[in-house]
């Protein structure tokens, strides 16, 4: 078994952890978003959801 390298805690960030950190409150693709999360996504045959 590989051993596993963990992180160094006193290692800076260099980008926000979240992609959500990038997007400001006021952007257009906020609203696709909840669109999106809405669909039934299972509904409209997709087949490999979590879901």
């Amino acid at each position: 078994m590989a051993y596993i390298k963990g992180e160094d805690r006193n290692q800076v960030i260099m980008f926000p952890e979240y992609l959500d950190e990038y997007i400001a409150e006021e952007n257009p693709v906020r609203v696709i978003d909840v669109f999106v999360d809405g669909l039934d996504i299972e509904q409209l045959g997709f087949k490999r959801t979590d879901g």
